[in-house]
Formats: C-alpha cells, sequence, structure tokens
C-alpha cells in the first residue's frame, strides 16, 4: 500500500496528497508530526529513499538553524534530531513499496504511482 508522509500544514505536501488521492490507488496518510516514525521506519525510508539522513533535514527550520546548523553530526545524530524534532523531516514523503520520494516538486509523486 502507498504510504503518504503528510504535514496538512505545508502546500507541497497537500498537492502531493492530492496526486496521490488522483492516483486512484489505495493509499495511507501518516500524519509524521503527530506520529513520528521510529527510528527502524525512518532508516528504511531514507535507504528507499538512496539519500543521506541529512538530505532529510529542513535545513531553513528554526529548530536546525538554532540547533544543530554548522555541527559535523553523524548519521544516527541526524536520525536523532529527526526523531525527537519531526518537523525537521522533509515532506511529502511517498513510499510505494520498494520505491520513495521526497514530493518536491510533487509531481514527481507521479513517477512511483
Amino acid at each position: 500500500m502507498i504510504k503518504i508522509y503528510h504535514n496538512n500544514r505545508c502546500s507541497k505536501s497537500r498537492c502531493g496528497l492530492e496526486i496521490v488521492e488522483n492516483s486512484g490507488k489505495e493509499f495511507e496518510v501518516i500524519k509524521y508530526l503527530e506520529n513520528t516514525p521510529s527510528e527502524k521506519e525512518l532508516k528504511e525510508i531514507i535507504v528507499l529513499l538512496n539519500i543521506a539522513p541529512i538530505d532529510l533535514i529542513r535545513k531553513n527550520e528554526t529548530i536546525w538553524k538554532e540547533n544543530y546548523k554548522g555541527k559535523k553530526l553523524s548519521n544516527k545524530e541526524v536520525i536523532n534530531a529527526m526523531l525527537q524534532h519531526p518537523k525537521l523531516i522533509e515532506r511529502p514523503i511517498v513510499v510505494n513499496g520498494n520505491k520513495a520520494v521526497i514530493g518536491r516538486p510533487p509531481e514527481i509523486i507521479k513517477t512511483i504511482l
């Protein structure tokens, strides 16, 4: 089943959700700010995205700038930062089987549906 990690306050995430809805396929919405992924789940998403953990960080967030910017962090420390502050996780993320994308721009989601 398709999963979309979604934040309704984000316009890109809302556009991404609309694309998934319009696909006509079954999907699950995960409001990741309320239901933070586990460490295992976050690591699995990072592997599916084929990126480094730092590439899943929203670097313009105040939390990042005030607490982490300019520091040399290990992958584990970056993942822990996302677990402690899920607002740092880039959005939307769409997972379909063994494929995943960050929906920026939202149209990229169509490539895995």
